[in-house]
């Protein structure tokens, strides 16, 4: 007898807009369909629809400035997304929220904003001040922080800059192309640990990709890793919480 598989369904479709880099795309899928299959069981998984950039064209953008570009590009990819079905949107990145502007001004369908997951947590567990690691147009510039600061009222510290260089080459000259090295891991728990010292309650693992490299377990200081925060929103509106 043919067992019915309709007993619960899904419904809705996740989109996602990745590739940025793909190393971390890679985490979302896995963590989005697994969350899925946790709380379903048997064989169930998600309803993605995805669109994966090339990253060298991104990333030159970035390099150069060029966020106008960029942001009309990842737009573009955002409506076939929606064309496709997706009944809402994750931007698979932490620096690419920076046009998430435009990106939202391109579709109809709701966008699911990486920081306010990020901030529900944190507001969650009543964490006033946390520490900031991420690429270096994360932890300067104003698009992240001022959106962790209002409306959730939480205080951001970020690195001096020399280990705000030192993080960044990481994740674009290591973490990008999937390598790990110990001696990084090092760099980024010492930059972690003086975070607490200035006040820092928690970390936030800014970039998609510092969550392949940085573990719970390496570090008595709670972390909080954007790419597994943002797949859990996902799941929720997938499955429900």
């Amino acid at each position: 007898m043919q067992k019915n598989c309709n007993t619960h369904t899904t419904r809705k479709t996740a989109g996602l807009l990745g590739g940025m880099s793909w190393e971390s795309t890679a985490l979302y899928y896995r963590l989005i369909n697994e969350g899925v299959r946790n709380r379903l069981g048997g064989l169930y998984s998600a309803r993605i629809a995805m669109v994966s950039v090339d990253f060298q064209e991104i990333e030159h953008l970035q390099a150069t400035g060029d966020w106008q570009q960029a942001g009309e590009l990842l737009a573009a990819d955002a409506r076939r997304i929606e064309a496709a079905g997706a009944d809402f949107l994750l931007l698979c990145t932490n620096t690419m929220h920076k046009v998430a502007d435009q990106i939202q001004a391109a579709i109809t369908i709701p966008f699911v904003h990486l920081a306010d997951a990020t901030a529900n947590r944190l507001a969650s567990q009543q964490v006033k001040t946390v520490g900031l690691l991420g690429t270096r147009f994360t932890m300067v510039e104003e698009f992240y922080r001022s959106r962790l600061r209002s409306p959730h009222n939480i205080e951001v510290l970020i690195p001096p800059p020399d280990d705000i260089d030192i993080i960044h080459r990481i994740i674009f000259e290591e973490l990008c192309k999937g390598i790990l090295h110990d001696s990084s891991r090092q760099e980024y728990l010492r930059i972690i640990d003086n975070l607490r010292r200035r006040g820092a309650e928690g970390v936030i693992l800014g970039c998609t990709e510092i969550g392949m490299l940085i573990r719970q377990q390496d570090t008595p200081v709670p972390l909080y890793d954007t790419t597994t925060l943002h797949a859990e929103a996902a799941i929720d509106l997938l499955v429900g919480p």
